[in-house]
């Protein structure tokens, strides 16, 4: 029995190191016909720290981790080719606007109801990499999903 327990730990700390990152609220923007691009947007939670360091999806020929900043009085979108930096514990949040997996040179247009397959590879502290294979939801072209829209109706008037 006393041999068996450190086997156990290693064991339940090897399954501890690949779900280190979560993924929550993930949904992908839909398109309209003959639209080439579009986002995904989620919350990712690293419990030990690391890094999005790649993003891919067969809806799309290019998949890209970007930021949208203000500069000055210009909004800009950039590629991060050092991937998104997750602090150990914290939310990052994909959002319009903000941090997103841009899609781009669609291979169909993304309608509501449809589901995109997006894979994300986020890089540990140790380089150790983890792949996450998702299936987001398409929301309507200018929409937001439906729990943002009811929040947002809650907070009207204030």
């Amino acid at each position: 029995m006393k041999q068996l327990i450190p086997v156990l730990t290693l064991a339940l700390a090897a399954l501890g190191a690949h779900a280190q990152t979560t993924v929550k609220d993930g949904w992908v923007r839909g398109t309209v016909p003959q639209q080439k691009a579009t986002g995904a947007f989620a919350q990712i939670t690293s419990a030990q720290g690391g890094r999005l360091v790649s993003a891919a999806s067969p809806v799309a020929g290019v998949v890209e981790i970007h930021e949208m900043r203000m500069s000055g009085s210009t909004m800009q979108m950039r590629a991060l080719t050092d991937g998104l930096e997750l602090p150990a514990g914290k939310t990052v949040e994909l959002k319009p606007g903000g941090y997103h997996v841009m899609l781009m040179d669609l291979k169909q247009p993304l309608k509501a109801g449809d589901t995109v397959p997006l894979t994300l590879v986020v890089e540990g502290a140790d380089k150790k990499r983890e792949t996450l294979q998702l299936q987001l939801p398409v929301k309507a072209l200018g929409g937001m999903p439906q729990q943002q829209q009811q929040q947002q109706g809650q907070h009207k008037g204030h």
